[in-house]
């Protein structure tokens, strides 16, 4: 009897062993999913990049460049527009779309050829990246030195600014 009385004893112990290493483990990963939607919540919460907006790219050579993009690589012309207003008047925008990605190619109107800037100016040569919050990141570029084009950033939801390797980047929070 004493046997069977130890046997009952030790599988006691043991069944409350593996319920306490439940317990113990149930906590710990209801903690760590508590601590997973924190960091989750506090990452949806800060200003970031999103994805890309599009890609502009400035025509040099229109028959060439719609070649390449529309019958090479499959891109559909998806919208034309032409831009007025102080440095854009007359520029032809084309935007090419090929699923998700959107490329513009901007020409610029030929009594203006003359008066195109450095590779620098953002009328042209830019990528557009989407953001979910452009005012504390625009107030970070201005913080650490980034000269903004556009100063009412907040307001109007988009600026450009060049990056350290001369990439002219843009940021846009619209929809």
């Amino acid at each position: 009897m004493n046997k069977k009385a130890n046997n009952i004893r030790a599988n006691f112990i043991k069944r409350f062993c593996i319920l306490a290493i439940f317990i113990l483990v149930g906590t710990s990963y209801s903690y760590g999913q508590k601590a997973d939607k924190k960091a989750a919540a506090k990452a949806n919460t800060e200003a970031r990049v999103t994805g890309l907006k599009y890609i502009c790219v400035h025509v040099l050579e229109l028959e060439k460049t719609l070649k390449l993009y529309r019958e090479i690589l499959g891109f559909k012309m998806a919208d034309a527009e032409v831009l007025h207003g102080p440095g854009l008047e007359g520029m032809l925008v084309m935007k090419l779309k090929a699923n998700d990605l959107e490329i513009s190619l901007s020409l610029t109107a030929p009594e203006f050829m003359d008066q195109i800037g450095p590779i620098g100016n953002t009328n042209h040569n830019h990528f557009m990246l989407k953001v979910n919050d452009i005012g504390p990141i625009g107030d970070k570029l201005k913080e650490e030195g980034y000269a903004l084009e556009n100063e009412n950033y907040a307001r109007d939801k988009y600026t450009f600014f060049v990056g350290p390797n001369g990439e002219i980047i843009g940021l846009s929070a619209w929809d």
